[in-house]
């Protein structure tokens, strides 16, 4: 027997088989299991493609930045999740998406941005280039005339403290971060999803709203270290690195500076 959908007609997730985070895969996998439809947008077909397929939700290839691409991953969805990683492109990508949105009426369109953007302004804006590309994506989405949500999380746990600092603390038993002395409050990008998985479920009270989202403690870095030591077993230290070496080290140049340049003091 076959359960019809709560919903019929499909909600789109971009990055919806992005590795560091992963909110749209933990969306896509809370949005069916409340009974939506979901039409996820991947940047190629691979294994991730295909666990996306094995959990129910349509996939289709296409690029963010390509309007035919998005007029076919649009065309049919009244409800957008936009969020996209690091990149050069990510206001190209934004205005091309918002674009195609409005000319297909959605009814609410949930924009993944980022922390710093509260701190910014048309008099006070940051050294970090992608910094500035979320403030000027915002500043277009208010312009669209469209049904916009903004989401603001916070540095994700995940990738900082479970994945980038990992082989410091196994190695050299040092949590190795460019913070300096400022404070952060990390947050899972799973409870990032199901922030965005209730958005999604019932948007209309929420359109024009912004969302700051953030852990549940905020603290600086030795505190973190405090915590590994007492989870591990062992003395954790917390090291200030130079941003510039650190990032370097990662396949993704650029990553880690977008989201950590605020959290210095």
């Amino acid at each position: 027997m076959t359960t019809k959908s709560a919903h019929d007609s499909p909600i789109l997730v971009t990055g919806a088989a992005g590795a560091v985070g992963a909110i749209g895969r933990n969306l896509t996998a809370l949005l069916l299991a409340k009974r939506h439809k979901v039409r996820a947008l991947v940047r190629r077909e691979d294994e991730r493609a295909e666990a996306l397929r094995q959990l129910g939700a349509e996939v289709v290839q296409g690029d963010l930045t390509d309007l035919t691409s998005m007029h076919r991953a649009i065309e049919g969805c009244a409800r957008i999740y936009f969020g996209m990683s690091v990149s050069a492109n990510y206001l190209e990508a934004t205005t091309n998406t918002a674009a195609v949105a409005r000319h297909h009426g959605v009814e609410a369109f949930v924009n993944m941005s980022q922390m710093t953007v509260t701190q910014m302004s048309i008099t006070e804006t940051t050294d970090s280039p992608q910094h500035k590309l979320h403030w000027l994506a915002e500043q277009a989405l208010s312009w669209s005339g469209l049904p916009v949500v903004t989401v603001r999380p916070t540095v994700f746990l995940e990738g900082f403290f479970l994945l980038f600092a990992a082989a410091g603390v196994r190695e050299a038993d040092e949590l190795a971060l460019p913070m300096g002395a400022g404070k952060t409050s990390p947050i899972s990008a799973v409870d990032v999803a199901r922030a965005a998985s209730a958005i999604l479920d019932d948007p209309v009270p929420h359109i024009g709203h912004l969302y700051n989202l953030t852990g549940y403690e905020s603290a600086d870095l030795d505190h973190y270290a405090r915590v590994f030591s007492e989870a591990l077993g062992r003395t954790i230290r917390y090291r200030d690195v130079p941003l510039s070496g650190w990032s370097e080290g990662f396949g993704r140049p650029g990553c880690q500076r977008t989201s950590l340049t605020t959290s210095r003091s």
